[in-house]
């Protein structure tokens, strides 16, 4: 910038000393100091200008040494800044007061989970997303040290490489792929229409495998509109507990895995059909187990109506000491329809379901996965954009010579 500023220098001195010279070949002394003081001010004018016009240099402390091998690293100034992750955070919670016929049932308010969702951006083809959630517990304050209000649990944590719409590799803790409330419907109850889940994929549950560890490949292709969808998957199964995942790792040697297809045709807007196939073996301390699960969906996601209805048959042989295989199954269909008047606020539904655990199903029957037949019938109201009401009625049996279970539910949940 120096030479720059001596050239207008020079041109300003230039023009300013034409006149004078044109006017008189000796200029007093006084005419002489006269031009220089001006010529002084215009480049202290003309420095401030450029000086204003310079990108700003950065702090000698910010500005990076040679490194360790020598090379001189770059400045920053001719460098792309680096932008950071871009963290975003949705929440969900609900409120619920319940009361029920069952003998010793306590009627009264509890607080549902307190969720966080997490996505973030690490690069245009690399994301992480996770899922926290808070559940209120009953044994609070019992217990040395005492019992905490709320436990704490990562239910999803993963991070997932986009190569292109035909592959995308995920590495983490997922919702198991395999069937279709599992991962349509993450936590919060706000989410679905419903203000339970279907026992069969209950949060918690063990009749299928809710989490699932490990690395997925999913992709999408057209395939002449039938937007055919699959999902593969190998990792840690179920662990000594059957209801949770192998998050600690898997307790035997032998990985699960998981194949889940199903299309979603252009014509018919709102279809999805597919199924699964889930294989493990199960080891604890009584059970020695080789699991394979089959599934099937099919599913209308428009809400005039919304039809979800799934299958799902549950294969255990038990390894050390040969009997016949068993065949858990269970299966429910659920219905709802977006009443067109009151501005579309109003939503009933009805959802029957049917789980059926042999006595020749050890594995289960140890762990007590309970046998229903039920009804749940609702009707959900949306105070706004991002809450509802919910008002349910189960009617629900556990075996067949025992009575009948009749409960009432009210929740508000909504998003933030």
């Amino acid at each position: 910038m120096k030479p720059l500023i001596m050239a207008l220098a020079v041109a300003t001195m230039f023009q300013l000393a034409l006149p004078a010279s044109a006017s008189a070949q000796q200029p007093n002394e006084a005419a002489q100091n006269e031009l220089i003081q001006t010529l002084l001010k215009r480049i202290d004018q003309l420095e401030r200008r450029v000086a204003d016009l310079e990108p700003p240099k950065a702090p000698a402390a910010t500005r990076p040494a040679a490194s360790m091998a020598g090379m001189t690293m770059p400045h920053p100034e001719s460098q792309p800044a680096l932008e950071g992750p871009n963290l975003k955070i949705a929440g969900f919670s609900d409120i619920n007061f319940s009361a029920s016929d069952q003998p010793a049932s306590k009627s009264g308010f509890n607080e549902g989970q307190f969720i966080l969702h997490m996505n973030s951006n690490l690069s245009s083809k690399v994301t992480f997303l996770g899922e926290l959630s808070l559940s209120a517990r009953g044994d609070a304050g019992t217990g040395t040290p005492a019992a905490t209000g709320f436990n704490a649990e990562v239910e999803r944590s993963l991070i997932r490489y986009d190569y292109n719409d035909y592959l995308k590799v995920s590495f983490g803790r997922f919702h198991t792929p395999i069937n279709y409330w599992n991962t349509a419907f993450h936590h919060g109850q706000w989410l679905q229409t419903t203000a339970s889940r279907p026992e069969m994929t209950q949060f918690g549950g063990r009749f299928i495998p809710v989490h699932f560890v490990g690395a997925l490949a999913e992709g999408a292709v057209g395939a002449g509109g039938l937007n055919f969808n699959y999902n593969f998957g190998v990792g840690n199964g179920r662990g000594a507990v059957i209801s949770r995942g192998g998050d600690a790792g898997d307790n035997n040697n032998n990985r699960a895995w998981l194949v889940n297809l199903f299309v979603k045709p252009d014509r018919l807007y709102g279809l999805r059909l597919g199924g699964s196939m889930y294989r493990d073996r199960i080891t604890n301390a009584t059970n020695n187990v080789r699991e394979w699960i089959t599934s099937a969906h099919v599913v209308w996601t428009r809400e005039t109506p919304e039809i979800i209805a799934e299958f799902a048959n549950v294969n255990h042989e038990n390894i050390t000491t040969p009997s016949p295989r068993s065949n858990s199954q269970a299966y429910y269909i659920q219905a709802g329809y977006r009443l067109p008047m009151l501005e579309k606020r109003w939503k009933p539904y009805y959802r029957f379901e049917y789980i059926h655990i042999p006595l020749s199903d050890t594995l289960f029957q140890s762990q007590g996965v309970p046998n229903l037949a039920g009804s749940v019938a609702g009707l959900r109201y949306d105070i706004s954009t991002f809450a509802a009401f919910k008002f349910e009625y189960r009617n629900q049996r556990r075996a067949p010579n025992v009575p009948r279970v009749n409960s009432g539910f009210l929740q508000t949940s909504f998003t933030f």
